[in-house]
């Protein structure tokens, strides 16, 4: 069938990767996980036979994911639209995780398609068009030279372009350089080592041309990301309006870094430029941390100039950063962000760090906490980076948090029973209803940041079990607490994926060389002890 009807048996994956995904099934469980890895396998295969037909689908995927979202941010329940978008975020990683995988080999054909839409848009006379191809700048992968072909071809059609589609080339661009960042970071550090001319034009032509299209303050704010990584990708002019006087071609980039810092501060400019120059400002210091601080660059300068009054804005407990409803997943990412960054740069600067860990910050803070330190212990391939074990002195302060938000949830599970809502509601009852939602709202946080902890036990056991400064026996009666806290979270049936981490966390935890950090003065007789008269298993 397949020889006779490949049109049919390639949709037929497409839609089999599609409805396996959890915005269909729900959270996915070790059986649907492999069986969409098992799909995203078969779509490569297929690939390098019907190349055209899988991008196509693929795009129609990602084309609906946007959709979804733009829907979900008219949906009244705060917490349903939330969890609408995690699940469209999961599909998009996906469909984009095999967009990357096809463009590694199959760059040209990728590269040809976006040109093309470029090309026609260029000489497009419709307000509304269809930037779903653009797009998939953001999605490929891209080494030094690709992201220079990507920019080129963009510097040449830019102008031409109608606003929605350049607004498009400029999201797109910005993520293609992360991508490429991220992946190929040897290449970006080099970048400061041996600057490139052709690179560096192209960046800045582009520069130009996007600083004249960003005639109001909204197009400031859109714009302002892209910008400062462009100026990123041009280490010599960067240091060239470091200096009191400067060209006249250079003069725009003074002002824009100029604008950047106003806008950051307390009495900055409006609302929607600040936020704009957080977003510009932790993308700085992010791209810092991948250039060696032994290269003096001047970037390092111009994060020093921002970086106080960055953390200001962001991890302020009496005024959390928020861009409203819709964004708080985007603004914890942003937050997350800034504070791997801060500690990358410098990790005995920890003064966010103690606002984030305070039992008095907003749970949000919590939650950025150790999903920050999670980021850190899993992702450092940079030889510069500072390792975990800096922080191990807040051990005991993560401890405590595990304890109350494990103490919390488990209550919380036993004691609420599913909510019901039924087709008439007095007042009184849609007030007693509201509450309930607000405190199930309350719930689930806590389950998110206790999963978040859980996780973070299995990453390095050594964070929870660091005890200076105690006695063998209090180092011990900590182990019994954590291990027992574990050990309660494993037969809960309503939350199976923390059910499962709290078991992977365990796992570590008795491997032989962390079982004699449980006490170091004794470790064979408190492992003993734990496990004959202490817990339930």
């Amino acid at each position: 069938m397949a020889a006779h009807k490949p049109v049919e048996w390639v949709q037929a994956v497409i839609t089999r990767f599609d409805e396996q995904l959890p915005i269909k099934t729900g959270q996915q469980n070790t059986h649907t996980k492999v069986s969409t890895e098992h799909n995203k396998e078969c779509l490569i295969n297929i690939s390098k036979y019907k190349f055209s037909l899988v991008i196509n689908g693929l795009t129609n995927i990602l084309k609906n994911v946007n959709n979804m979202v733009s829907s979900c941010k008219k949906v009244i329940s705060k917490r349903t639209g939330l969890l609408s978008q995690q699940h469209a975020a999961q599909l998009r990683s996906s469909a984009s995780a095999v967009l990357f995988s096809l463009s590694c080999n199959n760059f040209n054909a990728v590269f040809s398609r976006i040109s093309t839409r470029l090309q026609e848009l260029t000489v497009c006379t419709e307000d509304t068009v269809d930037v779903h191809d653009i797009e998939l700048i953001q999605y490929i992968n891209v080494d030094c030279s690709k992201l220079k072909r990507l920019l080129q071809e963009t510097v040449l059609k830019f102008k031409a372009l109608k606003k929605p589609a350049q607004l498009a080339v400029i999201n797109s661009l910005e993520k293609a350089f992360w991508n490429w960042v991220e992946y190929y970071p040897d290449e970006f550090t080099m970048l400061y080592q041996r600057p490139q001319a052709d690179m560096a034009d192209s960046a800045e032509k582009l520069f130009d041309l996007v600083d004249s299209f960003a005639e109001s303050a909204k197009r400031k704010a859109a714009v302002w990301p892209l910008q400062i990584i462009l100026l990123i990708l041009c280490p010599e002019i960067t240091q060239s309006i470091s200096k009191e006087v400067v060209e006249d071609s250079k003069t725009n980039k003074k002002l824009f870094l100029e604008s950047l810092r106003k806008a950051l501060a307390v009495h900055g400019s409006s609302k929607q430029l600040t936020e704009s120059a957080a977003i510009a400002c932790v993308k700085l210091c992010k791209a810092s941390t991948y250039i060696n601080w032994e290269d003096h660059s001047v970037i390092f300068l111009l994060v020093q100039s921002i970086v106080v009054d960055l953390k200001a804005l962001l991890f302020n407990p009496t005024k959390p950063f928020s861009r409203g409803t819709g964004c708080q997943s985007a603004d914890v990412d942003l937050m997350i962000d800034c504070f791997v960054s801060c500690f990358r740069i410098n990790p005995h600067n920890n003064q966010h760090f103690k606002v984030c860990l305070a039992s008095t910050s907003p749970p949000t803070f919590h939650f950025v906490l150790v999903n920050s330190l999670h980021k850190i212990i899993t992702n450092s391939h940079l030889d510069w980076w500072p390792k975990i074990d800096a922080i191990y002195c807040y051990s005991g302060e993560l401890r405590a948090m595990f304890a109350d938000t494990q103490s919390r949830v488990v209550q919380s599970l036993s004691a609420h029973a599913p909510l019901r809502m039924t087709p008439s509601l007095t007042f009184k009852e849609k007030m007693t209803t509201s509450l309930k939602f607000k405190e199930k709202s309350a719930d689930l946080d806590s389950r998110s940041l206790l999963l978040a902890l859980v996780k973070l036990i299995h990453a390095d056991p050594k964070l929870m079990l660091h005890n200076p400064g105690k006695q063998g026996q209090e180092i011990q009666n900590s182990t019994t607490e954590l291990i027992i806290g574990l050990v309660q979270l494993v037969p809960l049936t309503h939350t199976s994926e923390l059910s499962q981490e709290a078991m992977e966390a365990l796992l570590v935890l008795h491997q032989p060389e962390t079982i004699e950090l449980w006490n170091p003065d004794t470790p064979i007789e408190t492992f003993w002890d734990i496990r004959l008269s202490k817990l339930p298993y």
